[in-house]
């Protein structure tokens, strides 16, 4: 599986409004230097992100974009299949090409839903509050409860 700069991009710019969230608006101009993204195309991931409802946006002096929902709600698979599609296509692209060996192509064609479930599987375990966790841990933050 290849995740491109759109799922990679994407998926730090919603790692980066995590890491605020509850604060209010974060301007996509901080949100491009902070993670190193070309201004410009982190407006378009950003209008797709939100058209699927994984961020709000707010226009005017004061606006920015902000989480729509607790980083806690929203996995990694929630963001990868809203910016790259599909997890490793159903169907291949063979339009024309009938399998001389229909079982083998069955049997291939299984393996692949294997791996598919179990990427999907692993994503969907890791929120982008467990990646915000994972961040305050390597720094050395403690967190005390009483």
């Amino acid at each position: 599986m290849r995740i491109s700069s759109k799922g990679d991009y994407g998926l730090r710019a919603l790692f980066d409004l995590a890491q605020r969230y509850g604060e209010g608006p974060v301007q996509s101009e901080e949100i491009a230097i902070r993670q190193g993204i070309p201004v410009n195309y982190l407006n378009q991931l950003l209008i797709t992100m939100r058209r699927a409802g994984l961020i709000e946006s707010l226009r005017g002096p004061q606006g920015g974009h902000m989480l729509a929902r607790s980083p806690e709600t929203i996995t990694l698979r929630d963001a990868i299949i809203v910016l790259e599609g599909p997890l490793l296509p159903a169907e291949a692209t063979r339009e024309d090409l009938v399998p001389t060996e229909p079982d083998d192509d069955m049997l291939i064609d299984t393996v692949w839903d294997d791996v598919r479930g179990q990427i999907e599987h692993i994503l969907a375990q890791i929120t982008l509050d467990d990646l915000c966790q994972r961040k305050r841990q390597q720094r050395g933050d403690v967190m005390y409860y009483i």
